[in-house]
């Protein structure tokens, strides 16, 4: 019998003065049977960092053919692809080829170190691309706020994030290894 996915909510308040965005979003986030409480808060990251009311998430796993986030315009056109860890670079390239921006959001501490020097030559050559990095300690500890039932409060000013659920805060500041020129 398969695995069924965990269902989770998030209250999320994002004020992203950064991008001059400020909005509350009430999130069901499918928890896919073998996604750790790290990549789901890291994908609930990534939702804060892009925070649009036309932002859903993909099917992620579930689907190799959609992102883990994404945003589409009116006519069904991709505006935004977003994955989340460390995709394989064919399926980051053919994304580029589908969306006027893409972002990956790596995390994982030295296996993301691996897999951008790995992937990095040819990443490099995608103009609509940007790839940032979370570091370890802040991905980790993002996973420790991980629930069923969330209620969290996300700040983004001059590139520094913090994150928090009224009692414990998540402090990082992401690290950018490829800038896009489309915007990211």
């Amino acid at each position: 019998m398969a695995l069924k996915a965990t269902i989770c909510k998030a209250a999320l308040s994002v004020a992203d003065i950064d991008r001059g965005y400020y909005g509350d979003h009430a999130l069901t986030i499918a928890r896919h049977p073998s996604e750790t409480d790290e990549r789901m808060m890291v994908r609930l990251l990534a939702f804060a960092l892009h925070a649009d009311a036309a932002l859903e998430f993909g099917r992620g796993l579930s689907a190799e053919d959609e992102p883990d986030l994404w945003r589409r315009n009116l006519t069904g056109a991709i505006e935004q692809w977003i994955e989340v860890g460390l995709p394989d670079e064919r399926e980051v390239r053919k994304a580029c080829g589908r969306a006027r921006e893409v972002y990956v959001l790596a995390y994982g501490g030295r296996a993301a170190e691996l897999w951008w020097q790995g992937a990095r030559d040819t990443l490099d050559r995608q103009a609509r691309l940007t790839v940032t990095e979370a570091p370890g300690e802040a991905s980790r500890a993002l996973a420790r706020l991980a629930s069923r039932s969330m209620e969290l409060q996300v700040t983004i000013q001059m590139g520094h994030l913090l994150i928090a659920d009224g009692t414990t805060s998540v402090s990082a500041e992401l690290r950018v290894l490829k800038a896009g020129s489309s915007g990211g």
